[in-house]
């Protein structure tokens, strides 16, 4: 039996999901969280295999629980489940540690499958993200810049491109405001920006936020 916990902050989401995968005799919900706070408490005391989750949290985001897992719970395999397409966010989850990634609007049969591939300590890759990887190493698709920042440079360029001040970024996750700072001068030039504003419509114009 697999467990897999569901996360994601629309109550309607999870119902749905949780709904199609009962059906399946092989899975069971261990759990369900509406942000990261609420899953990284319950994994302390939960069994999970599989933490379906979203990128669009309420506080820490997907990728500030891809991390804190990839932590302190190594053994957890995470399937992102997002609302945004492949070309945003699927290699850069997946070079950060997550084992698969899937759009919300997947069907059934291939949820499942990904579910049991990741269970089984492999990557799940769709048929779309296939075809960007393709593309990356035969050279016909030159990965976007944000593909190459490292998994703390993802969450402190997507807490700026929201608004988010210095401060309190360092704040939310326990970091000095020095080493912010410096994780912000590293994006800044990697994404060869170089102000916030610019940052922000970087992420934007990649579909990285919603307006």
């Amino acid at each position: 039996m697999i467990q897999v916990a569901i996360v994601d902050d629309h109550q309607i989401v999870r119902t749905g999901f949780r709904e199609l995968l009962s059906e399946d005799s092989g899975i069971n919900i261990a759990f369900e969280a509406a942000n990261g706070d609420e899953v990284l408490e319950k994994l302390r005391t939960a069994q999970c295999d599989v933490l379906l989750l979203d990128i669009s949290l309420p506080g820490k985001s997907g990728v500030d629980v891809l991390r804190a897992v990839r932590q302190r719970h190594p053994e957890i395999k995470v399937l992102i489940l997002s609302g945004f397409p492949e070309e945003s966010y699927a290699l850069a989850m997946i070079k950060n540690g997550a084992n698969g990634y899937l759009c919300k609007d997947c069907e059934r049969d291939e949820l499942l499958r990904a579910i049991r591939m990741v269970s089984a300590g492999r990557r799940y890759v769709s048929a779309r993200t296939a075809e960007l990887l393709a593309d990356e190493m035969s050279g016909e698709r030159s990965g976007v810049l944000h593909e190459a920042l490292s998994d703390r440079e993802l969450q402190v360029f997507l807490r700026l491109a929201r608004g988010e001040s210095v401060s309190d970024i360092a704040g939310q996750l326990h970091l000095s405001v020095k080493t912010i700072s410096t994780y912000r001068s590293r994006v800044t030039e990697k994404l060869n920006v170089s102000s916030n504003a610019e940052l922000a419509t970087y992420a934007l114009r990649h579909g990285l936020i919603t307006e």
